[in-house]
């Protein structure tokens, strides 16, 4: 089973686009595709036992990749493990993500298949819409989460 994770905060404008993303692409797949999706939120340690229990690990989530506004970028397997380490400031939720990664690794629950797709944020600050820059990328980052799809299943 493939979980797609959604995380952030959808009161804090950009900063909810992981959930924004992981609800589109949700809407534009068929749910017997063997797809779990889930909202993360702000993350949180309980989010260790679906990960846990995932063949593949796809999360949806703003990040710094200092770049411009509304920029996409997908990081897969070790690259996403170094990509959460190397850089604290990667996510807004690093240290959840780096914590809910060594959990799962120390048990050898960490999914061999697993990604990050994270769009820069332009705002970040009390607010319920997405910017327009980042709303503008969510159809990019379902699109680039479907082809990553499919190449699991069919690798599968």
């Amino acid at each position: 089973m493939i979980l797609v994770l959604g995380i952030g905060n959808t009161l804090l404008s950009d900063e909810g686009v992981g959930v924004v993303a992981m609800n589109a692409l949700k809407k534009q797949l068929d749910p017997c595709q063997g797809i779990d999706f889930l909202d993360g939120g702000t993350l949180s340690f309980t989010l260790a036992v679906p990960i846990a229990e995932c063949s593949a690990l796809l999360v949806f989530d703003a990040a710094e990749l200092s770049a411009p506004a509304g920029t996409v970028a997908m990081v897969e397997g070790e690259a996403m493990d170094r990509f959460l380490g190397e850089n604290r400031k990667s996510s807004v939720h690093e240290v959840g993500l780096i914590d809910l990664m060594t959990i799962s690794k120390l048990t050898e629950r960490w999914p061999v298949r697993r990604a990050l797709i994270g769009v820069q944020p332009a705002k970040l600050d009390w607010g319920e819409m997405l910017t327009e820059a980042v709303d503008r990328a969510v159809p990019e980052m379902c699109r680039q989460a479907k082809d990553l799809i499919d190449r699991w299943q069919i690798d599968n």
